[in-house]
C-alpha cells in the first residue's frame, strides 16, 4: 500500500501463538498488481538503498513506524508515526488503525503480532507488521490497556520483521519513544536488501543473519544460513528464510484436503477462510497463496478482511458471483454474510498434532452456519485430479515419528512444488514453441511477432508431452487445464511469458544488427535515411537498456560502436546536430 498515496488500505495475515496467553499475530497492507518480487527488486534498487543522506537505508527496508492507541471516546488513533517526516494520509491512518486491532473480541489479554494486506489502486504498496498488546488495567475506564507497534515496509519478509518485532516490542511498551528513536536509527545503519546476499543485521543489542531472496528461489529451498565464520560466534539469530510461512503447520486442520485447495488456489476460485483468530486466518491465507509457487497467484488474496474494508459490500452482496479472492475473516458476523461463497475453509485453532490427523470430509455448504461449526472445507467442488494417498501416508508418517515440524513443511512445500511443475512444464513447453525461429529474424525488418496461443493446439501435445511424464497422479488433466485457461492465474503467468518472449525477440534483433556492416550500409543510402537509422538505433539502444532486454554483454557496446562510427562519417553539422539529439 503506497500509504503516501494510497486512497485505503484494507486487510492482512497473522502469525503464531507464543503462549496460552500471548499470541503473534502479522499484518501487512499491499496491492495485488505487483509481486513480491517486483517489491524486492525496487527496494535494493542502487539508487535507492547505496545514498548515505540520512534515512535512505532506512527508507531501503521501512517507510515508517507507527503506534496505535485505543481512545474510549475516539477508538483506535495513529499516537506516533517516526521518523517524523513520514505522511499518511487521514484515509491511511483510518486504515492502519482497524487493521491493527482485533476484529472481535477473544476475552483474553493477549500479545499479537500482525501481517495485514490490502488492494491499492497505485501501482506501488506496503506491508504493515503488527504487534497489538492488550493487558488488564484497573486504573482505565475500558479495564485494558491496547495498543498497537506498526513496521510499514515495502518487503514481504514476513518471518524476518515477525522476528523483529517479537524482539523490540516489549521493551517498547515499557520505554516508549527514546527506544524506538534507537530502533529506526539502528534499521538506518543495515545495508541494503539485494536479493541474493547474506546480510548481518543488528538491532537493539541482537545480531540477525538473514539471506535475502531473490525471484529465482525455488519455494522451501532458501539457502539455510550457517554459521560457517568467526564473526557469527556474535550472532543471536541466523533465519533461515526471510518469507515464507510454516506450511505444515497452517495445513494441519484440513490435513487430508491439501489437493483439492490447490487446486482451487490454482484455478483463482473464491475461496473464505473462516478463523478463530487474525493468527490462524492470515497464515492460511498465505499458506494457500504460496502453495502454487513458483506459478504466481494473480488474484487478490486478504488475509484479515475486516468489517471496515472498503470492498465490504462487493464481497458480501448475493447480487453477483463472488470474486476471484482468498479472504481471510475472523469476525463471526462473516458466516452468515459470506455464506454464499462457494468454498469456505473453516480452521479452529492452528497446532502441530500430537497425533496423527483424522480424516474429515468435505462438509456441504449448507451445514455451514456458524463460526462455531466444526473445522473442515465446506464446498460442492468435486477434484479434477484423484487424491495422491503417498504424501497424506508420508505425513501421517512423520507425525508418528515426532519429525521436526520444519522437516514436514519441507516435504510439503516439495510436493506442492513437483505438483505445480508436472502442471506448468507442459505449458511452458507449448509456448517455447511459440517463438519465432532465429533464422527468420532479420536485422532490416521489424522483430517478428510471437504465434498466437491456441487452446486446442495446447490440448493435443498433452497426449504425448503431458504431466503424465513427471507425475503419477491420475485424473482429469485435461478438465483442469482448461478450466486453468480461464483463470486470472492463466492470465497473469501468460502476460509474464509473452513479454519475456517478446523482449528475447527484441534482444536478438539487436544481436543481428550488431552483426552486420551498419557502415557500409549508410553509404549506399542517403543521408535522410541514414539519420533516420541512426535515430531508430538510439531509440533502440534506450529501450534496451530501460528494459533490460536479455542480450549477450557486448551487444549494446557493439551498437553505440556503430552508431558512433555512422555519425563520424556525416558532414560536421549533421554531427553536431545527432551527437546532441537525445532519445524518446
Amino acid at each position: 500500500v503506497p500509504l503516501r498515496k494510497c486512497p485505503s488500505l484494507g486487510p492482512g495475515r497473522l502469525g503464531r501463538a507464543m503462549s496460552a496467553r500471548e499470541q503473534s499475530q502479522s499484518c501487512a497492507f499491499s496491492a495485488a498488481s505487483r509481486s513480491p518480487c517486483e517489491a524486492e527488486e525496487e527496494a535494493a534498487a542502487p539508487g535507492r538503498c547505496l545514498s548515505l543522506l540520512p534515512w535512505d537505508r532506512f527508507s531501503a527496508w521501512l517507510h515508517c513506524v507507527c503506534v496505535v492507541g485505543f481512545d474510549l471516546e475516539l477508538g483506535q488513533a495513529v499516537e506516533v508515526i517516526y521518523p517524523q517526516h513520514s505522511k499518511l494520509t487521514d484515509k491511511e491512518k483510518t486504515s492502519i488503525c482497524y487493521l491493527s486491532f482485533p476484529d472481535s473480541n477473544s476475552g483474553k489479554c493477549f500479545l499479537l503480532l500482525c501481517h495485514l494486506k490490502s488492494v491499492c489502486k497505485d501501482p506501488a504498496y506496503y506491508y504493515g507488521y503488527v504487534y497489538f498488546r492488550q493487558v488488564r488495567d484497573k486504573t482505565l475506564k475500558r479495564g485494558y490497556f491496547q495498543k498497537s507497534l506498526v513496521l510499514i515496509s515495502r518487503l514481504p519478509y514476513i518471518h524476518l520483521f515477525h522476528t523483529v518485532l517479537r524482539h523490540i516490542a516489549p521493551e517498547y511498551f515499557v520505554k516508549s519513544e527514546p527506544f524506538l528513536e534507537a530502533v529506526c536509527s539502528d534499521v538506518d545503519h543495515w545495508p541494503p536488501p539485494v536479493p541474493g546476499k547474506t546480510l548481518i543485521l543488528p538491532i537493539m543489542g541482537i545480531i540477525m543473519k538473514v539471506r535475502i531472496p531473490t525471484c529465482h528461489d525455488k519455494p522451501g529451498t532458501t539457502h539455510i544460513v550457517q554459521f560457517t565464520h568467526e564473526v557469527d560466534t556474535q550472532i543471536s539469530i541466523a533465519l533461515p528464510t526471510v518469507h515464507e510461512v510454516d506450511l505444515f503447520r497452517c495445513f494441519c486442520p484440513v490435513f487430508f484436503h491439501i489437493q483439492m485447495l490447490w487446486e482451487l488456489v490454482l484455478l483463482g476460485e473464491p475461496v473464505v477462510v473462516m478463523a478463530p483468530s487474525p493468527s490462524e486466518s492470515s497464515d492460511t491465507v498465505l499458506a494457500l497463496v504460496s502453495c502454487i509457487s513458483p506459478l504466481k497467484y494473480c488474484s487478490d488474496f486478504r488475509p484479515y478482511f475486516t468489517i471496515h474494508d472498503s470492498e465490504f459490500k462487493e464481497y458480501t452482496t448475493r447480487t453477483q458471483a463472488p470474486p476471484s479472492v482468498i479472504l481471510g475473516v475472523t469476525n463471526p458476523f462473516f458466516a452468515k454474510t459470506l455464506q454464499h461463497w462457494p468454498h469456505i475453509v473453516r480452521i479452529g485453532e492452528i497446532k502441530l498434532p500430537g497425533e496423527v490427523p483424522k480424516q474429515v470430509k468435505v462438509k456441504k455448504l449448507k451445514n455451514l452456519k456458524t463460526l462455531d461449526s466444526k473445522p473442515g472445507v465446506y464446498t460442492s467442488y468435486k477434484p479434477y485430479l484423484n487424491r495422491d494417498e503417498e504424501i497424506i501416508k508420508q505425513l501421517q508418517k512423520g507425525v508418528q515419528q515426532k519429525r521436526p515440524a520444519e522437516a514436514q513443511s519441507v516435504i510439503l512445500r516439495r510436493y506442492f512444488l513437483e505438483l505445480t511443475q508436472s502442471f506448468i512444464i507442459p505449458l511452458e513447453r507449448y509456448v517455447a514453441s511459440l517463438m519465432p525461429l532465429q533464422k527468420s529474424i532479420s536485422p532490416w525488418k521489424s522483430p517478428p511477432q510471437l504465434r498466437q496461443f491456441s487452446q486446442e493446439d495446447f490440448m493435443k501435445t498433452l497426449e504425448k508431452a503431458g504431466p503424465q511424464l513427471t507425475s503419477g497422479l491420475k485424473g482429469d488433466w485435461i478438465g483442469l487445464y482448461r478450466h486453468f485457461l480461464k483463470s486470472p492465474n492463466f492470465n497473469g503467468w501468460f502476460r509474464t511469458r509473452r513479454k519475456e518472449m517478446t523482449q528475447k525477440l527484441e534482444a536478438l534483433h539487436l544481436e543481428a544488427l550488431c552483426n552486420e556492416d551498419l557502415l557500409f550500409w549508410s553509404q549506399k543510402h542517403t543521408e535522410v535515411e541514414t539519420v533516420d537509422l541512426v535515430l531508430k538505433l538510439k531509440n533502440k539502444l534506450f529501450q534496451a537498456d530501460r528494459e533490460h532486454l536479455p542480450m549477450k554483454p557486448d551487444t549494446m557496446e557493439k551498437l553505440q560502436m556503430h552508431i558512433d562510427t555512422i555519425i563520424l562519417a556525416l558532414p560536421d553539422d549533421l554531427q553536431d546536430i545527432l551527437l546532441k539529439t537525445g532519445t524518446t
